[in-house]
């Protein structure tokens, strides 16, 4: 159990017909309470999908009853009309449970610029909620309905000695970088809380997993994180066990996106440490994470660290050439302006990558999760909206 693990929280997946493989693209989220507490954190692309401008409106409230998601179309530029479509999902959830639509966020994934095929959508929501429930299936079947390129579906679960646990799901395999990633992700939570300390762990566990994914540097109009709180469990804990639990199971699904991102073959930390702030660290990460060049080299398992240096050389940040050192996978390369090592003492022969950046400078540091870039991406996303 995952996204029910926690008390007071029901889950459907089911065949809507969105899809045209007949494939599992509708999901419900349930919370029985007794609090219905919520925050979210969305996709900085200005261009934004009408869910998320929806589910951005009713999340001021910070209450939810239910989440409804759907595969198989964004519903992003879409104007007007996919709006419309939006709120008539939201109120087709809220009649079903005798509540506000303003109590319903929605959710999609799938291809921008096309409206959901409404009758199916909507007809997907009659059947979700005549098949609500808790235990593995269920989870498995919800956690499944929102997957678009994934080869599998995400979901994380951890539990507080003290009796209360978070749980989730996630999607996404491809448009992946901070900013939360072509990605979402529903967690539950059955302890007391109030909205204000949900909301601060929230953004405080999204900013160090979700927002330092960084795949290909394509930030979706349809980025969302959600998380409902029951207080089922009749536990309050501390904001901190609250921020610690949230960010143990988000960095738990960061790494199962990562895993299962678009024709990886690589999985890469870029660590940066010494900086003169945490914003420099997220900068020359970031930089890296996405540089071409350098993520090509990784996918031919080259320890290429000029490429790496090349990058954060053009990174507007506080860098002294002098001062910065690299170190690939626990071999020092690169160290006060001139090469510190053989760059063949460095193994990259395996899947997993770690590269260490170290600009000497302050206490500034940062992890960035990314891939290396592969023929399979490239292959995979050329031809994805035929």
């Amino acid at each position: 159990m995952t996204v029910t693990q926690p008390k007071g929280f029901r889950a459907a997946g089911v065949a809507a017909g969105i899809k045209d493989s007949g494939k599992l693209d509708l999901a419900l989220v349930v919370n029985d309470g007794p609090l219905q507490v919520a925050a979210g954190v969305f996709t900085r692309n200005v261009i934004k999908a009408a869910p998320v401008l929806w589910s951005q409106e009713v999340l001021k409230q910070q209450r939810l009853k239910a989440v409804v998601l759907n595969s198989g179309g964004a519903n992003a530029a879409t104007g007007p009309g996919g709006f419309q479509d939006t709120h008539k999902t939201a109120e087709k959830v809220a009649e079903l449970f005798e509540a506000g639509a303003i109590e319903v966020a929605v959710c999609s994934t799938g291809l921008i610029g096309e409206r959901l095929p409404m009758d199916a959508l909507l007809s997907g929501v009659d059947a979700a909620f005549k098949e609500l429930g808790t235990g593995a299936e269920t989870d498995l079947n919800a956690a499944t309905a929102v997957m678009t390129t994934d080869s599998k579906p995400k979901q994380a679960v951890a539990k507080h000695d003290s009796g209360w646990s978070v749980g989730g799901f996630a999607k996404g395999a491809g448009m992946l970088a901070p900013s939360l990633a072509t990605m979402l992700s529903v967690l539950t939570t059955d302890a007391v809380v109030t909205p204000e300390v949900l909301d601060r762990a929230l953004r405080a566990a999204t900013g160090i997993t979700f927002d330092r994914l960084d795949v290909d540097g394509g930030t979706s109009t349809n980025d969302t994180v959600l998380v409902l709180a029951s207080g089922a469990s009749g536990v309050e804990p501390t904001e901190a066990e609250l921020t610690e639990l949230l960010t143990t199971v988000s960095l738990d699904l960061v790494l199962q996106l990562r895993a299962d991102s678009e024709g990886a073959t690589k999985y890469v930390d870029v660590t940066v440490t010494g900086a003169a702030g945490e914003a420099d660290a997220i900068a020359v990460g970031r930089t890296i994470a996405e540089d071409n060049l350098v993520k090509t080299a990784l996918f031919g398992s080259d320890p290429n660290w000029g490429r790496i240096a090349m990058a954060l050389g053009r990174v507007p940040a506080e860098i002294d050439p002098e001062k910065v050192a690299i170190a690939i996978n626990g071999v020092t390369l690169f160290a006060k302006g001139t090469p510190a090592a053989d760059r063949s003492e460095a193994d990259l022969s395996g899947r997993d990558i770690k590269i260490v950046v170290d600009l000497g400078l302050g206490d500034g540091e940062a992890t960035i999760y990314t891939t290396d870039l592969s023929h399979a991406y490239v292959e995979e996303n050329s031809a994805y909206s035929s």
